[in-house]
């Protein structure tokens, strides 16, 4: 969250732990001003890393087998870090507005230090997700944004990094009642927390947790509702808390297999078409549906809408599950598979540097850096799927990285390494442009 800095000391590591399971007090993660508010979610990125490495441990020790495969995992990250790179440039437009409404319309004022204005955020913070989330489900164009991250067919705590580019110039609304009368230093910390929260509870590791289970949202709530079985769909909306699903009647339990992904899988590693497809979807149905009442509807009702249809859709059109479903999982080299985890573990470096040292860089060196990732991120998602310009889009990016590299817009993570990186990135430009001839002698020999 651009435009939030840590106070003086930063935070503990007991305090980045307890962040990410909302147990911190509220005498320890309350701010006069939201200068001083911490960004809770960029410190949480090596926590993040730690815990899917343990869920890995636990999973392999348990089950016999990863939590994920490396292509599906690698798309959710890279979906991780495409919604933050907005983050660089501009301030989240969750806190502009927020902040917009506070200076100008607010009705009163609470307390910032006052533990009744935290814990009242908190459940503030968490209705509104409730009620954007079940938006998201109910109202296409929405769906659009938030379909991205049901778009795995994995369960796993990559699938929670698996966010959506756009979604976030949407989810504001629901929030700014609360501008009216708290203030945004209490805000900005519980919309944090209340985002953390929920990365440990995408996992299958965890079964259930009892009497909690009455109350907060856990892994068994929110496996069903990254379910596509006919049971799961649009349940389960809650962020924290799962009493608003209770209250509101869209809460179910945990029941039969949970098959996980949309109901229509995308069959993608690409990273634009992960967050663009159903825009497209609505794009093209808009233009083909007759009637201009029917072509709003096909932006506004929900994703299953039809003439002559109720709004959310007809659920005996949902497609049964039968428990052999395949998951979207071409066969990669064992090479390939090496290749593109230790390349995207190097963008990685770029990422986590360009956060620390984007005060310092100018507008050009950030858009280069922006670009360079973008770029790594869809070529990385072309040699997932095997596709035919895979290999001239590597041979693109690692030439566009030497460049870069040698007019120091950009630099290794760890400066020691420059000339191994010039080396690796130059042997792979000679890999790759191997492969190209292949693919020209090959492509030539059969029209002969």
């Amino acid at each position: 969250m651009d435009g939030l800095a840590a106070p003086q000391g930063g935070l503990s590591v007991s305090q980045q732990v307890r962040a990410m399971f909302y147990v911190l007090q509220p005498n320890e993660s309350s701010f006069a001003s939201l200068e001083e508010v911490p960004d809770y979610v960029n410190k949480a990125t090596p926590l993040f890393v730690v815990l899917m490495l343990l869920e890995f441990v636990v999973s392999w020790v348990w089950r016999h087998q990863a939590p994920g495969r490396i292509n599906d995992s690698i798309t959710s990250l890279s979906a991780g870090v495409l919604s933050r790179l907005p983050d660089v440039v501009s301030r989240s437009l969750e806190l502009t507005t927020y902040i917009y409404v506070w200076d100008n319309y607010r009705l009163f004022e609470l307390l910032w230090d006052s533990p009744w204005t935290w814990y009242l955020t908190f459940l503030g913070v968490d209705f509104g997700y409730y009620w954007f989330h079940r938006m998201a489900h109910e109202v296409n164009i929405l769906w659009a944004a938030h379909q991205v991250h049901h778009s795995s067919e994995a369960y796993n705590l990559s699938t929670a990094l698996r966010q959506s580019v756009l979604q976030r110039y949407a989810s504001w609304v629901f929030y700014l009642p609360m501008a009216l009368f708290i203030p945004p230093s209490v805000y900005a910390v519980h919309l944090q927390f209340n985002l953390l929260y929920q990365f440990w509870i995408h996992t299958e590791v965890v079964n259930t947790l009892g009497p909690l289970e009455l109350i907060l949202n856990t892994p068994s709530h929110h496996r069903v509702h990254h379910g596509r079985n006919p049971y799961c769909i649009d349940k389960n909306y809650g962020g924290t808390l799962i009493i608003w699903d209770r209250i509101f009647g869209t809460f179910v339990a945990e029941d039969d297999k949970v098959i996980y992904g949309l109901t229509h899988p995308i069959n993608t590693f690409e990273p634009f078409k992960v967050q663009l497809c159903h825009l497209a979807y609505i794009w093209s149905t808009f233009w083909a549906t007759p009637g201009f009442s029917n072509k709003l509807s096909v932006i506004f009702k929900g994703p299953g809408w039809g003439p002559g249809k109720p709004r959310l859709g007809l659920p005996e059109e949902i497609p049964v599950i039968t428990g052999k479903e395949v998951p979207f999982n071409p066969k990669l080299p064992i090479y390939l598979s090496v290749y593109a985890v230790v390349h995207f573990a190097l963008m990685l470096g770029f990422y986590v540097d360009l956060f620390e040292t984007q005060a310092t860089l100018s507008q050009v060196t950030l858009l280069l850096r922006i670009g360079y990732i973008i770029l790594t991120l869809t070529s990385i998602g072309f040699l997932l799927e095997q596709r035919p310009k895979a290999a001239s889009l590597e041979v693109v990016r690692c030439s566009v990285f030497l460049a870069l590299h040698k007019l120091s817009y950009l630099k290794i993570y760890i400066a020691s390494l420059a000339f191994t990186y010039e080396v690796l990135f130059s042997l792979c430009i000679a890999f790759w442009g191997v492969q190209i001839m292949k693919q020209l002698i090959s492509s030539t020999a059969k029209h002969h």
